[in-house]
């Protein structure tokens, strides 16, 4: 009776995989990678290009490095409140992630969503909300790798 039983299970359990096989979308993995590819790499050569601006404009080379992270996070913040950095991201995945742009999206978007419920329960509240992780372990492990370099530079 049990062995009747559990090849009835067996049957609809491989007749549900099939199924289920044929209706999930095949990936196009070597496709996403170059859009990715692209779509990261054109963020990086605008991230370039303003670097090569703020050079030629003969800033020095410390005030380059926070020059250019500054106008990213905001372009970031701009194209996302525009609603374009969404659809460079549906075009591009994980090429819109990595950048600094990427941070930047992820603070912006939560807020955008949450305006409704006010500036303190939506926007604040909200704000961090996917990139407040990434900044606590961020920041704790530039803690944790500062003090051990701290200590090896001791010895």
């Amino acid at each position: 009776m049990s062995s009747n039983r559990e090849m009835r299970e067996a049957k609809i359990k491989q007749k549900y995989e099939t199924m289920a096989n044929e209706v999930i979308p095949k990936s196009k993995v070597f496709q996403d990678c170059l859009k990715a590819f692209l779509v990261g790499g054109l963020i990086c050569d605008v991230g370039q290009f303003i670097n090569n601006i703020a050079t030629n404009y003969g800033f020095p080379e410390e005030q380059v490095m926070s020059i250019v992270p500054i106008i990213m996070i905001f372009l970031g913040a701009l194209l996302t409140g525009t609603g374009i950095y969404g659809k460079l991201a549906q075009f591009g995945g994980a090429g819109t992630v990595v950048p600094i742009t990427g941070f930047s999206n992820a603070v912006v978007s939560p807020a955008i969503e949450f305006k409704k419920e006010g500036f303190i329960f939506g926007v604040a509240a909200k704000m961090f909300t996917i990139a407040g992780p990434v900044l606590v372990y961020g920041i704790g492990m530039s803690v944790i790798i500062g003090m051990v370099y701290y200590v090896i530079s001791l010895f």
